[in-house]
């Protein structure tokens, strides 16, 4: 059993007590871990008085601890569970029971068992539904309650997990990596009782880590999507402008052209920012996203060459039909600034989808 410990002393000998009790109790063995989080009271020596093995982690942060009580933990199973009384040590046998049952990692499930007072009404209606809500339509994890601090995992399941995350975003890096390796996970409603002490959470700051860490590490949906998006967007307005189809009675110009070439770029952009993100992922973190792991295997560096250069050559045929144009009206007045600009988009956007394969082949090299 693993317990982050940051400036507690008033009530950390109870929860190694209530620990110790609880383990006895169903007749399983095992130690409880206090890792110190570089407390400046009285935390360490108390844990230790009443039973605990006290690591030492100088870095702060909630993953920080964690990391350090995982490395020191002997047994096949770890128990988490945070040293401010909120969690019952009872729930303890069944978190074990579910590993034993062949789970990987066991969630507790606080949203349907909250006393009066344990959970501000900002956590509970807004910040941990939402939050809960973008990691599951992201990731698909199925968790209701993903940022629950009584968990339990096969200490085993470690090295796939290679958990890396030093703050409070720690607990979404776990289940988020966990599905990511297809982990039998399970979850299961508990009690959450009302804070010993003062809470450590600043809730917009660390709201705003978990939904940071949520973004940075789903690529599809902070680039890929939106940049598909607005890119899809510009074909549109600009197919509008360069065919002169009227649309709510009036025909979209050149300044409709120039916004349609605005957004094929950005989108474009964003694309190749997302290819490269997933890129990065899978073969510097070792992530795992089925629909790249795809995209890799069907696509090499030369299909995007290729694709590359058939969208500049198509904006450099449209430019060398407008110079014709020109010379056959004897260099006079010219009209097609429209297809001008699309053109010119055209040349961009095949000169970035270029050299965007050629970044994501350097990134792939790693496999080699």
């Amino acid at each position: 059993m693993v317990i982050p410990c940051l400036n507690e002393e008033e009530h950390i000998e109870e929860c190694v007590s209530r620990a110790l009790t609880a383990l006895d109790d169903a007749g399983l063995p095992g130690e409880v871990i206090v890792a110190d989080n570089a407390s400046d009271d009285r935390s360490a020596e108390r844990a230790a008085a009443a039973g605990a093995r006290v690591i030492h982690e100088p870095r702060r942060g909630y993953g920080s601890a964690y990391l350090a009580g995982f490395a020191a933990a002997r047994g096949e199973y770890i128990v988490m569970l945070d040293a401010d009384l909120t969690y019952d040590f009872a729930e303890i046998p069944r978190f074990v029971a579910q590993l034993d049952d062949g789970a990987q990692l066991v969630m507790g499930d606080r949203m349907d068992n909250i006393q009066p007072g344990a959970m501000p009404w900002l956590h509970r209606y807004v910040g941990n539904p939402i939050l809960s809500g973008i990691l599951n339509l992201f990731f698909r994890t199925g968790i209701r309650d993903a940022h629950c601090g009584m968990r339990a995992l096969r200490r085993d399941v470690l090295p796939q997990l290679d958990l890396r995350t030093t703050g409070m975003e720690f607990a979404s890096e776990m289940v988020i990596r966990a599905s990511k390796e297809n982990l039998d996970i399970r979850e299961f409603p508990i009690e959450y009782h009302p804070r010993a002490g003062e809470s450590k959470l600043s809730s917009f700051r660390d709201g705003w880590r978990h939904l940071r860490f949520l973004l940075v590490h789903s690529p599809t949906h902070l680039f890929v999507i939106p940049g598909l998006t607005l890119l899809a967007l510009g074909v549109i307005v600009a197919l509008i402008s360069v065919f002169e189809v009227p649309v709510f009675g009036r025909e979209w110009q050149l300044h409709s052209m120039v916004a349609g070439s605005l957004l094929m770029i950005v989108g474009t952009q964003v694309v190749s920012m997302g290819l490269c993100a997933h890129a990065y992922g899978a073969y510097f973190m070792n992530d795992k996203d089925p629909w790249f792991d795809r995209m890799r295997e069907r696509f090499r560096l030369e299909h995007g060459l290729t694709l590359g250069i058939a969208i500049a050559g198509l904006g450099f045929i449209i430019a060398a039909w407008i110079i014709g144009t020109w010379i056959e009206r004897g260099f006079g007045q010219l009209s097609e600034e429209r297809l001008a600009v699309f053109a010119a988009t055209l040349v961009i956007i095949g000169t970035q989808v270029f050299f965007a394969s050629f970044l994501l082949s350097i990134l792939g090299l790693r496999r080699t």
